[in-house]
């Protein structure tokens, strides 16, 4: 099985509908710290970072992954160190295998949390 991190994202068009809850849930252990959100149609996932220059440092790398791949999270920074990423394949309403990719990729990205 290849890991999801040496994926390419592929066009949201095209690509058929949103997983139900039980194909996204087999996913999961794939990209530890996630979660599904209570509609179950986004991923999620929380970070607090050592201060504002690493938030924002995380934020551009995580920019460069979504551009890479064109498949593009919300990022809400706030107490200018707390990062909260979220993935939904807009297109379709829900998640599909392109969201799961992208966390993969954020996971293996380097970020200095608070206490590191």
């Amino acid at each position: 099985m290849t890991a999801l991190s040496d994926k390419k994202c592929r066009p949201c068009e095209g690509i058929g509908t949103a997983y139900n809850s039980s194909e996204a849930k087999k996913l999961m252990p794939q990209i530890p710290g996630w979660q599904i959100t209570a509609d179950g149609k986004s991923i999620e996932k929380e970070f607090a970072t050592k201060n504002f220059s690493a938030a924002v440092d995380f934020v551009n790398k995580i920019a460069a992954i979504a551009e890479d791949d064109d498949h593009h999270p919300d990022i809400h920074l706030t107490n200018y160190r707390k990062l909260k990423i979220v993935l939904s394949t807009h297109a379709l309403k829900g998640l599909t295998e392109n969201d799961f990719i992208v966390a993969a990729k954020i996971n293996e990205a380097p970020v200095q949390l608070k206490n590191s």
